[in-house]
Order: C-alpha cells, then sequence, then structure tokens
C-alpha cells in the first residue's frame, strides 16, 4: 500500500516539475533578436514599425522608413 501511495505521489511530482524543468531549454534554443526588428518611427503618420517589414524611402536627411508605400509617396510628394 506504501508502494502504490510513493508512487503515485512521485508521478504527480513529475507531472508538475517536469514541464518547468523544459523551458528553460526551450527559450535557450530561440534565436536572439536581430538588429533589423527593432522599431523605426514613419515621419508621415508617426506610427512605429518593424524596421524589416518597414518600406524604406529615399531623402536627402537619410533613408526614412515608412509604415507603407502611400506615407512613402506622401513624404517625396
Amino acid at each position: 500500500m506504501r508502494f502504490v501511495l510513493f508512487l503515485a505521489v512521485a508521478v504527480l511530482v513529475l507531472t508538475v516539475l517536469l514541464p518547468l524543468l523544459r523551458r528553460p531549454a526551450v527559450r535557450a534554443g530561440r534565436p536572439p533578436v536581430a538588429l533589423s526588428d527593432e522599431l523605426v518611427k514613419d515621419p508621415v503618420c508617426q506610427t512605429y514599425v518593424v524596421r524589416s517589414r518597414a518600406v524604406r524611402g529615399r531623402g536627402a536627411d537619410g533613408a526614412p522608413y515608412f509604415c507603407s508605400e502611400e506615407c512613402a509617396r506622401r513624404y517625396a510628394g
């Protein structure tokens, strides 16, 4: 009877602890966030957009980034 009780407690403890022990390994496997994923501000509509998804404009003041082609056209025109 003690053995069955010990086995039930052991299974319960492993069921709770095993997922907690696996989480750090999952986080360690993720790649670091690249610098291209930083937020840039659209000078037209003042919204922030991830640099890797932004539309890059051509301007004299260093190529600004835009949230859309429409904002890029409004900035140029």
